[in-house]
Formats: C-alpha cells, sequence, structure tokens
C-alpha cells in the first residue's frame, strides 16, 4: 500500500485537511495510528468530528508524531487504497525542546521514503515574512527535494481568507514548475482536485 505523506510549516492547516480529506471520501470514523518519534505505535478509534475537535489546534506543534489513517480512492474499477499520513509542522529554526526537534526529524525521514508527499502551504501568508506559517526556507527544500523523485504536489491552503488569492499568485513566482491547487481545508474546496491527483499516483 502506498502512503501519501502531507507536510508542510506549523499553522498550515495539515490536520484538519487529513481529516476533512477523509471526510469528504465518505468517511465518518477513522482508525488513527500513531506513531511516535521513540517508536512506539498505537492506533486510536475516532469519528471525524471527535478527531477534529480533540486532533486540531491553534496551537503550534500541536502534532508531534506521524498520525496515519488508510483511505479508499474510488477508481474505474473498484477503489485504490492508500495511507495517508499527517506530520509535524516544519519550522527555519533549530527548536529549542528536544521532543520537537525528534518531531521535526522523524517528519523529515518520512518524507525520503513516503510515495506521494502532499506539501501544504498557507497562501493567506505567503510573503508575510515574520509569520510562523509563512513560505520560509524549508519549504524551498522540500520543492526542491520532492521535484527530483515525482509524485509531489502543494496545495495552497486557506483559500478563503482574505489576501490568499494574491498569496497563490506570489506561491506560483516562488515555486514556479510545480503544481499547485488551492484549496480550503476547511471548507473542503478543491478536493476534488486533490482526489485526482492522489489517483493518478497510485
Amino acid at each position: 500500500m502506498k502512503e501519501c505523506l502531507v507536510v508542510g510549516k506549523v499553522g498550515t492547516g495539515k490536520t484538519l485537511f487529513v481529516l476533512n480529506f477523509a471526510s469528504y471520501l465518505g468517511f465518518s470514523q477513522v482508525n488513527i495510528t500513531i506513531e511516535y518519534p521513540d517508536g512506539r505505535i498505537k492506533t486510536k478509534h475516532y469519528s471525524i468530528d471527535t478527531a477534529r475537535q480533540q486532533l486540531v489546534g491553534v496551537d503550534l506543534h500541536t502534532t508531534k508524531s506521524l498520525q496515519s489513517i488508510v483511505i479508499d480512492i474510488p477508481a474505474v474499477k473498484g477503489v485504490r487504497r492508500c495511507l495517508i499520513t499527517d506530520s509535524s509542522g516544519l519550522i527555519d529554526h533549530i527548536h529549542q525542546d528536544i521532543n520537537i526537534r525528534q518531531a521535526i526529524a522523524q517528519t523529515l525521514s518520512a518524507i525520503r521514503q513516503a510515495d506521494l508527499i502532499i506539501h501544504i502551504v498557507d497562501s493567506s501568508q505567503v510573503g508575510i515574512h515574520d509569520a510562523p506559517s509563512a513560505l520560509g526556507e524549508v519549504d524551498y527544500q522540500v520543492a526542491q527535494f520532492a521535484q527530483m523523485r515525482g509524485g509531489y504536489v502543494i496545495l495552497a491552503n486557506k483559500m478563503d481568507i482574505p489576501g490568499a488569492e494574491r498569496g497563490l499568485s506570489k506561491l506560483s513566482l516562488e515555486l514556479p514548475g510545480h503544481k499547485i491547487i488551492p484549496i480550503s481545508a476547511l471548507h473542503k474546496q478543491g478536493f476534488k482536485e486533490v482526489k485526482a491527483f492522489v489517483r493518478h499516483h497510485l
């Protein structure tokens, strides 16, 4: 089963995207497999609503592990199954908290192993240099690495926020040559295109 890894800086909406994408595909309940940086693995069962309440937060570094859901993508003949994995938010500096450093290291290792990479960018913050979720050096590094291996797409998230259209235009200039899909993880906008991308690469 192929793995689709969701990466991006802190606060870009990765966890909400994963949960709402599962909801868009028809899931109301999910089993989330949590892999901690120290190697521990456990599985928790959630309703999508409960998962949103407990796993999505406004604090930075809410996610400190890899959190995976098995999803089914409808295809011409049956369905195609894949593992979609949420990850810890990336930052442009070395964090002082060792637990967060370990979680980020886990994400970077997962990038090298994943079959598909969904790179989420906060389009409303592109060009705002002091915002934690603003486009940064780590985004350029992920894009450069992923471009060499294929199976990579950028999701310009938060298109429902004022200023996001301007950010999307800047993003296209900053990361030329990459496939960019504008979405709103909150309102499930653009998910049809995301589903088509994932299905094509499975």
